[in-house]
């Protein structure tokens, strides 16, 4: 009798991998470049699921040709789960994480994207594990990220059981070729994470342009992007923009001539022909704005947080005066508090003392209001700043000010908020502020008791 001969599970798999992928195409033609950044490989160490290393998706034929019986929209979810892994990154920020919990972490903010597109080849149905978890993550973060998934998790501490729980109900993929120890080519691990990252960020110009308005759904994608393309913030060098011209009681090295001067000890001996200038001028703060948004949406600890940085940089006396004019307003609708700093030691006390005041709806209006009569009665020299430390939910107002206005969000906020075209938008993650905190706390590491302040 003759053997009936076996099928090529390999191909069968690639067949089905190629389907997936026209199929997404042509419901989300925004990604129309990132479908056809992954060639398809079997093997790869891989048994009964879907992997990826930036480059190539390794799969498992018999997986694959098991899961299309059961559901072709299953592949395609798994599909576009790994592609979007690779989109936002994922993978290349892994170092330095728990692995267990990067893992579900980007599992489930990958998840959440996927619930929310409203295609029939994505439909899976409401998953109430899966939808209880993004309602408690919701409650920390605005935009359903990774690094803030993570963070939450971190802070959870779940005991093994509900984690394994959580994993069981978010898990697609392998993520076993994330392990950067086991990538020794660093130099092409950048080459990837620059491709897509360049990718990410025509996807987004597409869905802001091209597509504004027309991908259904779109906006979960274009949330998360933003978030994956922005760069990295340095808020110490942002903060120093808000400096103006003083000259100062310093030896001006730059101006001095330093020919002349040795001329002259060569010629009479110990009398050179010229001095050094005793005065330069530098760029330092004096009047300055720092308005916290006091609304119910808004945590004391990253206000404190946010208020032991700023201090520290302030405090570094190459860029900053020691006697200041800094005004703390507190507002949500209506401006609580108003206090005046005339030095850094002042600023030092009232962040050690915080306590928010407030916990109503935000209005960005009459912070504006106050500092404008404020000016009109004589109360800056030379107000060259204002910063609103904020989510960035509240009423804008519509005219440009007289001076510089930054808006610093904490995580990128979701698509409703827009701020005005006139304003600084400056998005700072938790890492960005743990980070500038890190460094001021080795520049001075006496100033505070940095190890108290409150963990994010």
């Amino acid at each position: 009798m003759e053997e009936t001969p076996k099928k090529d599970l390999s191909a069968i798999g690639q067949d089905i991998l190629s389907a997936a992928r026209n199929e997404l195409y042509l419901n989300l033609p925004y990604l129309d470049v990132a479908l056809c950044s992954l060639r398809f490989q079997p093997g790869g160490g891989v048994t009964l699921s879907l992997a990826t290393d930036g480059e190539t998706l390794y799969y498992d034929g018999g997986f694959l040709a098991e899961r299309y019986l059961r559901s072709r929209t299953a592949v395609d979810r798994a599909y576009l789960h790994v592609l979007l892994h690779c989109m936002l990154r994922h993978i290349f920020k892994k170092r330095g994480r728990v692995p267990a919990l990067w893992d579900l972490a980007c599992d489930a903010a990958v998840e959440s994207i996927l619930d929310q597109l409203d295609y029939a080849c994505l439909a899976e149905g409401a998953v109430p594990m899966k939808q209880k978890f993004y309602g408690q993550c919701r409650q920390d973060m605005p935009v359903l990220t990774a690094e803030g998934i993570y963070r939450h998790l971190l802070r959870l501490s779940l005991p093994d059981y509900e984690l394994a729980q959580l994993q069981r109900a978010f898990l697609v993929d392998d993520h076993g070729l994330w392990d950067p120890e086991k990538r020794e080519d660093q130099s092409q691990r950048r080459q990837q994470d620059r491709k897509w990252q360049d990718l990410s960020d025509k996807t987004r110009t597409g869905l802001e342009t091209v597509l504004a308005g027309q991908a259904v759904g779109g906006e979960a994608v274009l949330e998360q992007i933003r978030v994956a393309v922005r760069d990295d913030v340095d808020y110490r060098a942002f903060l120093r923009r808000f400096a103006v011209p003083r000259e100062v009681m310093a030896v001006d090295g730059d101006a001095f001539d330093y020919i002349f001067y040795t001329y002259g000890l060569r010629l009479y001996g110990n009398m050179p022909l010229v001095e050094p200038p005793e005065t330069k001028e530098e760029k330092r703060i004096e009047d300055f704005v720092i308005a916290v948004d006091t609304s119910m949406s808004t945590s004391g600890a990253l206000v404190r947080q946010f208020l032991a940085c700023t201090y520290a940089i302030l405090r570094s006396t190459a860029t900053f005066t020691r006697k200041v004019n800094i005004r703390i307003l507190q507002c949500d609708d209506q401006v609580r508090s108003d206090t005046v700093l005339h030095d850094l030691e002042d600023l030092k006390d009232y962040m050690e003392r915080f306590t928010l005041a407030g916990g109503s709806a935000t209005d960005f209006r009459p912070v504006f209001e106050y500092v404008e009569r404020l000016r009109a009665e004589g109360a800056f020299t030379s107000l060259r700043g204002l910063i609103y430390f904020t989510d960035g939910m509240g009423v804008y107002p519509q005219k440009r000010p007289p001076y510089e206005t930054a808006f610093v969000l904490l995580g990128e906020p979701p698509l409703s908020v827009k701020v005005p075209p006139w304003a600084i938008r400056l998005v700072l993650t938790v890492e960005d502020l743990e980070r500038a905190v890190e460094k001021t706390a080795k520049e001075f590491p006496d100033e505070l008791d940095w190890d108290e302040l409150p963990q994010l």
